[in-house]
């Protein structure tokens, strides 16, 4: 008697009810899809770029921006660290990728050496700190970044913008968008759905630094034009066609400390606004703020431009507030979709855009979908002709439950289907069969030897599950390899590569011979039809 436990059977039946209860929903109708109960799985394969049409766009992390914006946070920490140690300097400035400054004491050269060191942290390297300071002549001390501290910047910026970026698409309602790093500081980015790649560049690329800081009106017209700006005030550009606006280096709200933004009208003009809401700290600064300088301006800054300065007419101490401007609904819309998401960690530079058409994408499902029902009735055909109406047909019933065991997983874990994926699943027909033909193949050697058909049976299935088993480890090993260094369609092709690998081996080593052992429990057969 042929062993077939009752685990098996249990474990064989939940993985064909799985298959067909999950796959059910990509072949359903969708008018039928929405009237079923909301217990029933609802969820779909999702279509790739290449399939369902949408924007595509290659991004490069501006490395030249984020050198920038380090040096002149050196700037501004070296100011800081001088000052509260009350060491006199002068000179403070950017000299090339260095900062550089002239103490005016040389009694406290070394004081100033000690506290121009605490600005370094380690990054990782034995020994190695972000910040090396060295000193030269006259005086004078030299800020130097350690390359390496650059490269780690670089790297995170990727990470970071990356994680910045898929909140700001899922803000903006599409579904399943591909978001890879492509080499050292490249992204790319698929967004199935979204016909529009320019409005999605305007959405994505715009770095979203915003920063409160107060107006410096002290400073003529007149000493503005001639260049006579003081080091602590930088001018700003208007994100309008107004003048630039001379403005306090010093940060008073930065964007982090925002937790909430969105868009709204204002309750005098009826105008869009983004209102926002500070946290506890931003609220307490802000406050303070405000009642310090009532009757003076404090300009929003976004990416370097001045949004709005408008005047303090008296404190606000509960840290809401809103931003006005010449705001349609779209942009307020958008740009509080940008504060909520939070500031891009480094500036994004597009280096290529295109859209692909939807119908170019049914076309590729309609030829992917006729190609694999090609494929499964010939190499069903194929099992029945070479193995008999019993065991072929145990195989063409094995096919089908493997096809829709990989849509119900695709469907579960949101894999997204690509032109390559479709590539796979057809490779997967093929493959899916072969562990057929070693078990089927080593059933007649064995009968051929004189074996009991029960003992043929047994021996075949046992003996071919090492050859299954090596043979599919090797192709997951590939196909795993390909999912983890490949980008976009490779990765689909991966990834359907490697859960028809893991199916294939579970339908072949569990419900064919669980199909083949409850028919010949019921037959007894003599002889094999194999």
């Amino acid at each position: 008697m042929l062993p077939l436990p009752r685990w098996r059977v249990a474990l064989c039946l939940l993985a064909i009810v799985f298959g067909l209860v999950f796959a059910a929903p990509n072949v359903i109708p969708q008018s039928v899809l929405d009237s079923a109960p909301a217990w029933l799985p609802h969820k779909k394969v999702g279509l790739g770029l290449d399939l369902q049409g949408g924007s595509y766009l290659q991004l490069e992390v501006d490395t030249n921006a984020l050198l920038t914006d380090r040096l002149n946070s050196l700037v501004e920490d070296a100011r800081n660290a001088l000052g509260d140690k009350q060491i006199a300097f002068s000179n403070l400035a950017i000299v090339g990728q260095s900062v550089v400054v002239r103490i005016t004491d040389p009694a406290k050269l070394s004081a100033a050496q000690d506290a121009l060191d605490a600005l370094g942290q380690p990054i990782g390297v034995a020994g190695a700190r972000d910040v090396n300071v060295s000193s030269g002549a006259d005086q004078h001390l030299t800020l130097s970044l350690n390359p390496q501290a650059l490269s780690i910047d670089a790297a995170k910026a990727v990470t970071g913008d990356i994680e910045t970026l898929r909140r700001r698409i899922d803000s903006l309602g599409t579904k399943e968008p591909t978001i890879v790093p492509e080499g050292a500081n490249r992204i790319v980015i698929e967004v199935p759905g979204e016909s529009d790649p320019d409005r999605l560049k305007a959405v994505i690329g715009q770095t979203a630094k915003l920063s409160f800081q107060m107006v410096d009106d002290s400073v003529s017209q007149a000493d503005i034009a001639a260049g006579a700006i003081p080091p602590e005030d930088e001018l700003l550009p208007s994100s309008t066609n107004a003048p630039p606006t001379l403005v306090n280096r010093r940060v008073v709200i930065e964007g982090s400390m925002l937790t909430y933004a969105g868009a709204a009208h204002s309750p005098d003009t009826n105008q869009p606004v983004v209102s926002f809401r500070l946290n506890g700290q931003g609220a307490i600064r802000f406050g303070q703020t405000t009642s310090d300088n009532v009757g003076k301006q404090f300009a929003i800054v976004l990416d370097g431009k001045v949004i709005e300065a408008p005047r303090i007419k008296e404190p606000m101490m509960t840290g809401n507030s809103e931003i006005e401007g010449n705001f349609t609904d779209q942009s307020a819309a958008d740009l509080a979709l940008l504060l909520s998401s939070g500031a891009l960690p480094a500036p994004l530079k597009v280096l290529q855009q295109s859209t692909v058409g939807a119908e170019l994408g049914q076309d590729s499902v309609r030829a992917g979908a006729l190609a694999g029902i090609i494929a499964i009735l010939l190499v069903g055909a194929f099992m029945v002709l070479a193995y008999g109406g019993v065991f072929g047909g145990v195989a063409v019933v094995g096919l089908l439950i493997n096809m829709a065991m990989i849509l119900a997983c695709m469907s579960t874990f949101g894999a997204v289907l690509t032109l390559p994926g479709i590539a796979g699943l057809i490779l997967t027909v093929a493959m899916a069969v072969d562990a057929n033909v070693l078990i089927f193949e080593r059933i007649r050697d064995e009968e051929r030897a004189g074996r009991r058909p029960a003992v043929a049976i047994d021996t075949g299935f046992t003996r071919a599950t090492v050859s299954i088993l090596d043979a599919n480890i090797t192709t997951l090993i590939a196909a795993l390899i390909l999912f983890q260094f490949g980008v976009g369609p490779v990765r689909g092709f991966a990834w359907t590569l490697s859960i028809g690998v893991l199916t294939s081996v579970f339908t072949a080593l569990f419900i064919t011979r669980m199909f083949v052992f409850l028919w010949f429990r019921s037959n007894r057969s003599k002889q094999l039809p194999i």
